[in-house]
C-alpha cells in the first residue's frame, strides 16, 4: 500500500506522547468486514460530469466492523485520554479532539494502518491512502452539553474520503444519529438559504451494530451529520481521512476552513506537504505525457499541474475564521 506523505517523524511543540500504551496490532485490533452495500453518488442525484472529476464514484457504504472487542476497548480508552484536549469548532461542532495522532502512537498507527488502508481502497474502488495532513487523523467527536443543538450539523466534509467509526454503543446513546442526506451539495445548499435543512424523508440514518463499526463517506460530496440527542449522555465518533493517490483528480479539500480550529504553526505545514505532494504528482505526469503542443495547450497544462500548490498559497494570505455548515 503506498503512502501519499509520511506521517511526520517529529511532534509538533506543545505535544507530548502518553505513556503506558498498548502496541497496535493489526491482527488482534482490526476485524475487517466488508459492508453490505455500496451507495454511488449517482443514487444522491449527481451527474456524471460532476462525477467523473472526483476521486471516486462511491457515495457512502453501509456500516462495516473495522475493530475486534479489544481494539473497540482500546479505543474508547484512548478517546477517553484525549478527551481533556477537547475544544470547539466555531458554530458547528462543540466538542472535538484533532491532532490525537501527535499524542497517542496507539491510534496514529490504527489510523495510518495499511491493513486498514486496503480495506477502504477495496470499499472505494480506488487506491487510498492515509490522509496527508495528520491533523485529519483519528478526529474525535464528543457528545455537546446540551441536547438542543446536533453533535455536528448538516456539512460536507472538509477532506475528500473518510469513515466514521463509533467508539461508543450506539445501543447505550439516547439519539445522536449518524444521518446523510439522499440528495447533492447543492440541493443542501438551497434548502440552506431558504433557512431550511434535509427533511426527514431525504435522509437515511444506518444501524451500527456497536462500538467499532463504521461508515465509509465520499465526505467532500455527501452531507450529513450527527443529530441531537435525546437526553445527555456519552457519545463519541471517530473520523479517520483518506486521499485518491490519483493526483489528477480534484483537490477536494476545504483546508481553508480549519485555519478557523486548528493550531496554525502544525496545519500550515501539513498542508503545504498536501500541496506539494499532489502538484508533485502532476507535474510527473506533465513530464511524461505532454507532446509538442501549442502555446495555450502548454500553458493550461501547466496551470493545471500547479493548481493545487497556487490555491494553497491564495488561501493562505487571504485567511478565513469561519466553518461552512448548512445548520441543523
Amino acid at each position: 500500500m503506498s503512502v501519499a506523505v509520511p506521517f511526520p517523524t517529529t511532534q509538533p511543540p506543545g505535544y507530548e506522547w502518553f505513556d503506558d500504551e498498548p502496541e497496535f496490532s493489526a491482527a488482534d485490533h482490526l476485524a475487517l468486514e466488508a459492508p453490505a452495500e455500496i451507495i454511488m453518488l449517482a443514487d444522491l442525484g449527481y451527474d456524471a460530469d460532476e462525477i467523473a472529476t472526483k476521486a471516486t464514484p462511491v457515495a457512502a457504504s453501509t456500516p462495516f466492523r473495522v475493530l475486534s472487542d479489544e481494539g473497540a476497548a482500546i479505543m474508547r480508552a484512548t478517546a477517553d485520554r484525549l478527551r481533556t484536549f477537547r475544544k470547539p469548532a466555531g458554530d458547528r461542532i462543540e466538542n472535538m479532539v484533532r491532532g490525537g495522532c501527535y499524542r497517542s502512537r496507539w491510534l496514529r498507527d490504527l489510523c495510518t494502518s495499511t491493513e486498514l488502508a486496503g480495506h477502504l481502497s477495496a470499499i472505494y474502488g480506488i487506491e487510498v491512502a492515509p490522509h496527508p495532513m495528520a491533523l485529519h487523523l483519528g478526529h474525535l467527536n464528543f457528545a455537546p452539553s446540551t441536547i438542543e443543538v446536533g453533535i455536528d450539523k448538516w456539512h460536507h466534509d472538509t477532506l475528500p474520503l473518510d469513515f466514521v467509526l463509533t467508539v461508543t454503543d450506539p445501543a447505550e446513546v439516547a439519539g445522536g444519529r449518524f444521518e446523510y442526506f439522499v440528495g447533492t451539495r447543492h440541493e443542501a445548499a438551497a434548502l440552506a438559504a431558504e433557512g431550511k435543512t434535509p427533511p426527514a424523508e431525504r435522509t437515511v440514518a444506518p444501524d451500527f451494530p456497536g462500538a467499532g463499526w463504521a461508515i465509509a463517506l465520499h465526505g467532500d460530496m455527501v452531507v450529513h451529520r450527527a443529530g441531537p440527542l435525546d437526553e445527555l449522555c456519552e457519545r463519541i465518533s471517530m473520523v479517520n481521512g483518506y486521499v485518491a493517490l490519483d493526483t489528477l483528480t480534484d483537490e477536494q479539500s476545504r483546508s481553508v476552513d480549519l485555519m478557523a480550529i486548528d493550531d496554525h504553526q502544525v496545519l500550515f505545514s501539513e498542508w503545504a506537504k498536501m500541496a506539494a505532494w499532489r502538484t508533485t504528482g502532476r507535474l510527473s505526469h506533465l513530464v511524461e505525457t505532454m507532446g509538442f503542443e501549442d502555446r495555450d495547450t502548454v500553458i493550461a497544462e501547466l496551470e493545471f499541474a500547479l493548481e493545487d500548490a497556487q490555491r494553497a498559497l491564495d488561501e493562505m494570505r487571504a485567511g478565513k475564521d469561519t466553518i461552512d455548515h448548512y445548520g441543523g
